[in-house]
């Protein structure tokens, strides 16, 4: 079952922005406390991605558009071949949207609940990919703030890739980041473990989760490596001065020193582990509540949206005062994006600046070739 929807190939131009329409929708595939994610292609390129959408009244009545849009201002400024990397934004007047890289491995948790137990060896895969996200994370000065299986998502050769970022943070120069947030059982800096490192619920008061740091031990299958076991014991010290805390550290580590980083960085690594290439790795109830239950499915947007026009103010939607303008604050605020225009733009503008490199050059040759013999011989 499909969200498929067939219209034309828009005729677009470098000056057209993108949008919902320059998409065809797929599938869902997923879903977050911050919107639904599909499966889309788009129609010039046939290129394909996951869009994120989020409803801007629920967004609003939540009190999320503050992180849905921070999220934006980090995402555009980001690309490493560990994270989900972010392409295109736009709005319309019911959603905002996300479109990114489209992973179809699965994300950690999914395969942990499908009772995949991965190798050591894929494991510290693993921990070294995403420490090299994190690395670059810490060069952009961003902390994520909720690593943790369901936001680590594999691609179609077993690498893995870090996502969502609405809730991670930029701590400025000489600043600290002293609030609490994040997925409360994976709070500590846990990287490779396969289950959670501390027993609590989403609900555990914020006391109950930093007595529980200080004083709960975690614990290890007997079959584990000394190394792996010593390893996650570094990651996860309650004493920040014994943590392990940057790139450097970790890869000082005699565990880490068979490791080629730069070949992990350029994925030559193959990982033990390679998603089933003839699934989706995602759970099949996304696509029946989005065709079922869903009350404004995306397929139907269109349609929706035209009768919404032709009925001006007839949906009955609660829009009092204040909260449409909380509504056009968001319309006014939201970030539109396109890392294809800005990579045009980018290599254009280098074209352009070696191609006026190259006619000055050609200048100054053209100066020292026509320099007249008499000027010297005059003096």
């Amino acid at each position: 079952m499909g969200l498929g929807q067939s219209s034309k190939t828009p005729v677009t131009d470098d000056t057209d922005e993108v949008n919902f329409d320059h998409f065809q929708i797929l599938r869902a595939i997923g879903k977050g406390s911050f919107g639904k994610v599909c499966i889309v292609q788009k129609k010039d390129t046939k290129k394909m991605y996951a869009m994120k959408y989020m409803n801007k009244l629920k967004c609003v009545e939540r009190n999320e558009v503050r992180n849905v849009l921070k999220e934006l201002q980090i995402m555009q400024n980001l690309e490493h071949p560990f994270l989900v990397n972010f392409w295109y934004s736009f709005q319309d007047e019911e959603d905002m949207f996300m479109v990114v890289d489209l992973l179809l491995g699965g994300d950690l948790r999914y395969h942990l609940q499908q009772n995949v137990h991965f190798s050591e060896s894929t494991v510290k895969l693993y921990v070294c990919e995403l420490a090299l996200a994190l690395g670059y994370l810490r060069t952009k000065r961003i902390i994520h703030r909720d690593i943790k299986p369901d936001n680590i998502l594999l691609d179609e050769h077993g690498h893995v890739h870090l996502t969502d970022f609405n809730i991670a943070a930029i701590v400025k120069d000489d600043l600290k980041a002293t609030s609490i947030a994040g997925t409360k059982p994976y709070m500590e800096q846990e990287m490779g473990s396969q289950k959670r490192p501390y027993v609590m619920r989403s609900s555990t008061p914020a006391n109950e989760i930093l007595q529980t740091f200080h004083k709960v031990l975690p614990t290890y299958p007997a079959a584990w490596s000394l190394e792996m076991k010593s390893l996650l014991r570094k990651l996860l010290c309650i004493d920040v001065q014994k943590r392990i805390s940057c790139l450097a550290e970790l890869q000082d580590l005699d565990y880490m020193s068979d490791v080629n980083w730069d070949a992990v960085l350029s994925k030559q690594l193959p990982p033990g582990f390679i998603p089933n290439r003839r699934r989706l790795n995602c759970d099949p109830t996304f696509e029946l509540e989005e065709m079922i239950l869903e009350s404004k499915p995306l397929h139907k947007k269109k349609k929706r949206l035209a009768r919404k026009s032709k009925d001006q103010g007839s949906d009955g939607s609660p829009q009092n005062g204040q909260l449409q303008q909380r509504l056009d604050n968001v319309q006014r605020d939201f970030i539109v994006f396109n890392r294809e225009k800005s990579r045009k733009a980018v290599v254009d503008s280098e074209s352009s600046e070696l191609s006026m490199s190259e006619k000055n050059k050609a200048i100054e040759d053209g100066q020292n070739n026509n320099v007249e013999p008499a000027a010297y011989l005059s003096g």
